[in-house]
């Protein structure tokens, strides 16, 4: 990459348009225009080419894939946040750099987790169906649609972090109770700003709360951290909201709870096996009993075009011999 020489930027996925003009602007850049997820032959031909590759969160850029990497490749400049698709300490092994865009997604999903906390309680989706369904709409009812207040009630978040934050200054506005398990404590100013309670106990907390909203990340600690066991510690008028990564719960576990009306129902943007849905899920969603949204909890223009833009910094500032502003290191993920 020395010289004048533009260095190959490999992109796995079709961005927004003013990113990827700004992308060949400055880069020599290859496009998905297809717009569809690279094959594993393809993902192994851009990592033995590529200068910088920048895969999203449908790219598995594991170990194996990273061994075949050709020498030129130095950079993994991640379109997105989270990193569990990325093995970090295997890139930091070949001396390739990984970075990441944190900080542009806080307030997009933090405004459709609280979406979907109200959707799930209130019965959004059921009635929105009610209205474009073939069957006649009756009229309005004092006892019909009837669903459930979250104003008052207690809301639990596993993950106090910038997400999480955001949804408890949301849910504090619309008049919910704040309690949070974290790793660590907040701030006390943080704390008593938002009239939060801290649980240290997650497994005391799960069985106190009315709503439970999973904004933590994904890493081997928190595979499967709502498991079968903790998942039966929710009161059985409970809702589970994940924006998050769905294997941070055991989703067959969450499917049987809800199917045996021992958990109120779900909200979900993310799911275990994705982009393969669990069949059960979506018979559950017919009857009204979870949401089911399709991972676009992150989905708005203004978003994407600044993930970009992050994106772009962290390679202008690598091939210019300088230390990136969103370096991912191994023990961090």
């Amino acid at each position: 990459m020395a010289g004048k020489k533009k260095p190959l930027v490999v992109i796995t996925r079709k961005l927004p348009d003013p990113v990827e003009t700004r992308m060949r602007e400055l880069f020599d850049a290859r496009l998905n225009v297809e717009d569809r997820p690279m094959t594993q032959p393809e993902l192994v031909a851009a990592v033995k080419e590529a200068d910088v590759l920048v895969p999203t969160v449908t790219d598995q850029i594991d170990a194996a894939l990273i061994e075949q990497a050709g020498d030129n490749l130095k950079l993994i400049a991640n379109f997105g946040n989270g990193v569990d698709k990325i093995d970090v300490a295997a890139a930091a092994k070949r001396g390739i750099t990984v970075t990441n865009t944190p900080n542009v997604l806080t307030e997009d999903t933090a405004d459709m987790t609280m979406a979907l906390m109200l959707a799930v309680p209130r019965r959004l989706a059921e009635g929105a169906n009610v209205l474009t369904s073939d069957k006649k709409w009756a009229g309005w009812s004092p006892t019909w649609m009837l669903g459930r207040r979250i104003w008052g009630k207690r809301l639990g978040i596993v993950g106090m972090g910038r997400i999480g934050t955001a949804v408890a200054r949301r849910a504090k506005a619309f008049g919910l109770s704040i309690h949070y398990h974290n790793r660590h404590r907040v701030l006390p100013a943080v704390e008593d700003g938002l009239e939060a309670t801290y649980w240290e106990s997650l497994d005391q907390m799960l069985a106190r709360m009315d709503i439970i909203s999973v904004n933590c990340p994904s890493t081997p600690a928190t595979f499967h951290l709502l498991s079968a066991r903790r998942l039966a510690l929710l009161q059985p008028t409970a809702y589970v909201v994940n924006t998050a990564r769905g294997d941070i719960i055991d989703e067959e576990a969450l499917v049987k709870l809800i199917q045996d009306n021992k958990i109120a129902g779900a909200g979900l943007d993310v799911y275990e096996h994705e982009p393969a849905l669990n069949g059960k899920l979506l018979k559950l969603a017919a009857k009204g009993k979870v949401v089911l949204l399709p991972h676009m909890g992150s989905a708005t223009l203004e978003g994407r075009i600044d993930m970009g833009e992050k994106v772009i910094i962290n390679i202008r500032a690598f091939v210019d011999g300088h230390r990136p502003p969103d370096r991912v290191l191994p023990l961090r993920t």
